[in-house]
């Protein structure tokens, strides 16, 4: 008989909102930089990528990184982060899913690697500390993801093993340190069939009602790939 989860963690960006890359190339026609300028520039340059860290680290503030990162790319550094994510917006599948999943009693978590909550707060009119019942950012704690120690600060928050859990990310790499503790993985790819990922993981529906208004105007058991 298949044992199901109690508790779900479920990373932020790109799971409890719409993808990331698509927001990036927007900003890149908006700033007219030609496309993958950002992935480039920012995510696949070895000092770009240590800045990127140390600020999910809380190491260096958003406006530092803004300042280097606009550097080289050649753009103004105002609010940088935020002019690049500003096409970003709630998922309501997902939103929905997790509330159902509270709702049937579950445990929900969100574990993220956070990106500083100044001059742009990526987590902003979300509710997260009242919608959920463990929120861990990164840059509060001094470690990120994919390293271990993250995924046990949020697993003692919610008082369950990993055992016990479900863990959903976007960033496929995040996943198998969550496995290799005991979680159940399922790579976020597109909400409808995460989902249907998720009511197999913890054997409940969690599409019987609406999304939250307020929110937008056989497999391996333990490893779900979308």
């Amino acid at each position: 008989m298949t044992q199901h989860r109690k508790g779900l963690v479920l990373d932020f960006g790109g799971v409890l909102t719409t993808p990331l890359v698509p927001a990036a190339f927007a900003f890149e026609r908006r700033a007219g930089l030609a496309e993958g300028t950002l992935l480039t520039g920012l995510y696949l340059d070895p000092e770009a990528i240590r800045l990127t860290e140390e600020l999910e680290r809380g190491g260096l503030t958003q406006t530092q990184w803004n300042e280097a990162a606009a550097t080289r790319l050649g753009v103004p550094p105002d609010n940088l982060m935020g002019r690049i994510f500003a096409d970003l917006r709630p998922e309501s599948t997902m939103i929905a899913a997790a509330a159902a999943a509270r709702r049937a009693g579950i445990k929900v978590g969100i574990l993220s690697n956070s990106v500083g909550l100044e001059p742009w707060n990526l987590y902003d009119g979300y509710d997260l500390e009242t919608r959920y019942d463990a929120l861990v950012l990164s840059e509060a704690h001094g470690t990120r993801k994919p390293e271990p120690e993250i995924f046990r600060i949020v697993l003692r928050e919610l008082g369950l093993t990993a055992e016990e859990c479900v863990f959903v990310d976007d960033t496929e790499q995040h996943l198998p340190p969550a496995a290799e503790l005991g979680f159940a993985t399922v790579h976020a790819v597109d909400p409808a069939r995460t989902v249907a990922a998720l009511e197999a993981l913890l054997g409940i529906p969690l599409t019987d009602e609406p999304p939250d208004q307020d929110q937008d105007q056989h497999q391996d058991p333990d490893r779900v790939t979308l």
